[in-house]
């Protein structure tokens, strides 16, 4: 049995698209593999994610979304690389496409421009402030660097003082493993003009040390930094080893996630019959 596979880098930086952002594998299905086998697929795959779609008689499309080592309820870049290969590669020409998943419905638009930028419409996660000592140290203590103040919804936020001490941070990643939580994210003012704030996202628990780019982590802390700075417009980096910049909308609801793409390699699985 043969099917596609697409690699596509999902919210690109703007200081140069090739070879940054996160990379992520799409494969479309006409009927849902097992779960063992998509698994097996995204561990072969060594990517952070790699998503599967069906698409439903109403024109939905379900999507699933596994690292090399489990399965996750929402992730962006990936479905960002979904909505790349369903409007350029499939072909569908709708300005909305309509997805559902293990969170419920979400939806990406389709952003207008010679090479398209697609807004991901996600649940607003809004986070809530830690009181206490006793976490803060242990997330001081695994990053080597002063934690601000923690927040928590999905993830873990650490806020940091600055860009400079969040891009130097060298974390141990068996003691944030040891933690009891999805995964961490750390954050601090932006450094530079019109950048609001940066980021790093740190997964150890899913298979996934460090995330280049990681679109859900957004759904906490776009929310975080639009109450801080009073603004819904906000404008985002991840300062991991390749990069990457997004665009953000915080509504009452949902969290438009806005990022490029770039259609890097595609192919094909072969599986036994």
């Amino acid at each position: 049995m043969d099917l596609p596979i697409f690699q596509i880098d999902a919210f690109t930086s703007t200081e140069g698209s090739l070879f940054s952002g996160n990379a992520a594998a799409v494969v479309p299905l006409h009927q849902w593999l097992s779960d063992a086998e998509m698994l097996a697929i995204a561990a072969e795959n060594n990517l952070s994610e790699t998503s599967f779609f069906v698409r439903q008689t109403d024109g939905t499309y379900a999507i699933r979304w596994f690292t090399p080592t489990a399965e996750v309820d929402l992730c962006g870049h990936a479905t960002l690389a979904a909505a790349h290969v369903i409007h350029q590669v499939l072909g569908d020409e709708r300005e909305e496409l309509p997805l559902t998943c293990g969170v419920g419905n979400i939806s990406v638009t389709v952003v207008d421009g010679e090479s398209p930028e697609y807004e991901l419409n996600f649940p607003n996660r809004a986070p809530e402030p830690l009181k206490g000592k006793r976490l803060l140290n242990q997330v001081a203590k695994a990053l080597g660097v002063p934690v601000v103040a923690l927040h928590q919804s999905r993830d873990l936020i650490a806020e940091l003082a600055d860009a400079e001490t969040l891009k130097s941070c060298q974390p141990d990643f068996s003691l944030i493993k040891a933690l009891d939580i999805f995964g961490l994210a750390i954050t601090a003012p932006g450094d530079s003009e019109g950048l609001d704030f940066v980021c790093r996202f740190f997964a150890p628990q899913q298979g996934i040390d460090e995330d280049p780019v990681t679109g859900s982590a957004y759904c906490s802390l776009a929310p975080l930094w639009a109450e801080r700075l009073e603004k819904h417009q906000l404008s985002a980096r991840q300062c991991s080893q390749r990069g990457g910049d997004v665009s953000l909308t915080v509504r009452e609801d949902t969290v438009g996630i806005r990022g490029t793409t770039f259609h890097y390699m595609q192919g094909v699985i072969r599986l036994p019959d």
